[in-house]
C-alpha cells in the first residue's frame, strides 16, 4: 500500500500537529498547566514581550520578562565563551513558593524567542509543566 503525505491546498506538506498562534499558546499554558501564575512569549534579542497572560500585583510580567531576557542572554553568552555546541532546552529558577520556567524556542521561525512560565510551587507538577510547555512550543506557529 502506497502512503503519501497529505498536502495543503498550496501544495505544502500538511502538518501532523495542528498549529496554534501566540494568543492560543498563552491561553493553553495558563489554563492547561496546573498552578500557572503568568506566561509570556519574549524576544530575547530586543527584550520585548510579544504576548503575556496572567500575572498580577505579585507578578509583574513586564519586569519578569525583562529580567529573564537578561538571564537568557547571560546563559547564551556563557555557553559561547565555553565553546559549548549545545542548545538550551530550558532554564529553571526555583524560588521558595514559585517555579520560573524559561523554554527557548527552537523552530526556524522562532529563533531568538522564549516562553516564560511562572508556577505556584504548591499547586504545580514541574515535570508535567515542562512536558506541556514543550508540547505548546511544538504547536506554536509564529
Amino acid at each position: 500500500m502506497n502512503r503519501t503525505t497529505p498536502r495543503s491546498p498550496q501544495g505544502r506538506k500538511a502538518s501532523a500537529t495542528p498549529m496554534i498562534n501566540t494568543e492560543t499558546a498563552l491561553k493553553e499554558a495558563m489554563t492547561g498547566i496546573e498552578g500557572s501564575l503568568g506566561v509570556a512569549l519574549v524576544d530575547y534579542g530586543s527584550g520585548m514581550a510579544l504576548g503575556t497572560l496572567g500575572g498580577g500585583k505579585d507578578l509583574d510580567l513586564s519586569v519578569a520578562t525583562a529580567g529573564n531576557t537578561d538571564v537568557v542572554r547571560a546563559k547564551v553568552r556563557t555557553m559561547d565563551m565555553l565553546g559549548l555546541k549545545d542548545e538550551i532546552e530550558d532554564i529553571l529558577i526555583t524560588l521558595g513558593t514559585q517555579y520560573h520556567l524559561i523554554r527557548l524556542l527552537k523552530s526556524r521561525n522562532s529563533s531568538g524567542l522564549f516562553l516564560y512560565l511562572a508556577l505556584d510551587k504548591d499547586r504545580s507538577n514541574l515535570a508535567m509543566a515542562r512536558h506541556q510547555l514543550r508540547r505548546i512550543e511544538g504547536e506554536l506557529d509564529i
